[in-house]
């Protein structure tokens, strides 16, 4: 198992991982916007896109933000969002390394917490995260969406 920080090359296969995160999704974007994100992301030293590699190909993934912040003594906070791994290498571990990655990084910088929300309503799921080192009890999240 490598787990790494992604880099500019690293984006097709990311891409194709993110097939796995959702089993339905909107059209993916052409590939000279999903280049523009990426490189926007790339540069901005607040995000980090963790990878998990197997034998040098994309198997897992996860995104972290750090978010500056006022309270809390100006520490920050951080959001971990689309964590995915392939559906061919689940249960071995990779999202647990991942979130390890991306909560020392998170500690590294000082946050005082780190944040993850899930789209699943699957009791092993939560388990997983539990055993990740969240908690499901600290806060109640509220989604808004655009209208239409």
């Amino acid at each position: 198992m490598s787990i790494r920080p992604l880099r500019h090359d690293d984006l097709p296969p990311l891409l194709a991982l993110y097939a796995h995160l959702h089993t339905a999704d909107a059209p993916p974007p052409s590939e000279a916007v999903a280049q523009q994100v990426w490189q926007e992301m790339l540069a901005n030293p607040r995000i980090c896109c963790f990878g998990g590699f197997a034998s040098g190909t994309l198997v897992a993934s996860c995104t972290i933000t750090t978010i500056p912040n006022l309270t809390r003594a100006c520490r920050p906070y951080a959001v971990i969002e689309n964590v995915v791994s392939h559906a061919g290498h689940r249960q071995q571990g990779w999202g647990r390394r991942l979130l390890q990655a991306a909560l020392d990084l998170a500690w590294a910088q000082g946050c005082y917490k780190v944040m993850l929300l899930t789209g699943r309503a699957d009791d092993a799921v939560f388990r997983f995260y539990e055993g990740a080192g969240f908690s499901r009890h600290g806060k109640q999240a509220f989604i808004a969406r655009p209208p239409g």
